[in-house]
């Protein structure tokens, strides 16, 4: 049987994804007593696959050994945070930053900067104790719903005219969906405001 490509890391490397779900839920549960809600809809961790790993580290043409899988390529550990509402994923963000032993190796806002397909969302790179890093996706429920539809056409085995149409379609959706978390947060800040 082959190797691991995570060595002996692979119980670490739970614990490292466990630690900071829990902090996570540390954070829902006192924003739940301080304002009556929880700031996340839900949350999902995962280790990479052997068989992922191995594929995305032939795709990078890098070797296929543990210093590839957890120092090079950084979403081993990975976690997916989706909040209803825009300054959620900014607090959740900067919860993050604040754990213990946690270091934020890289953040790009595709929520701020979309990319030009109209994708948005908040990416996060961590790293835990010096050691292991954990790629956050922290995005809104209309991000997540409109990333996971365009992750349906990207790995479509056939193009087609019609894809074109598509991806257009995608984009104007994906700037209607940011239109509509802008006037949601409004909303919600107004009905704050007024409590």
């Amino acid at each position: 049987m082959e190797e691991s490509i995570y060595g002996n890391h692979r119980e670490a490397m739970m614990d490292v994804m466990n630690i900071i779900m829990g902090s996570i839920d540390e954070l829902r549960a006192n924003m739940l007593e301080e304002n009556g809600s929880d700031p996340i809809e839900h949350c999902l961790a995962r280790i990479k696959s052997e068989e992922s790993m191995r594929e995305k580290c032939r795709r990078q043409a890098l070797p296929e050994n543990t210093q590839s899988a957890l120092n090079v390529i950084h979403d081993a550990i990975g976690i997916r945070v989706v909040c209803a509402f825009i300054s959620d994923v900014y607090k959740v963000r900067d919860h993050l930053k604040s754990i213990d032993k946690v270091e934020v190796v890289e953040e790009k806002d595709y929520i701020k900067h979309a990319k030009p397909n109209g994708y948005r969302s908040l990416h996060v790179i961590l790293r835990y104790d010096n050691k292991y890093y954990v790629e956050m996706q922290l995005r809104t429920i209309s991000m997540d719903t409109w990333a996971a539809l365009e992750h349906h056409i990207h790995y479509k085995k056939t193009a087609s005219e019609q894809d074109k149409l598509i991806i257009a379609e995608l984009k104007r959706c994906a700037d209607e969906l940011a239109s509509t978390d802008m006037s949601m947060q409004t909303i919600r800040d107004m009905i704050r405001k007024d409590l």
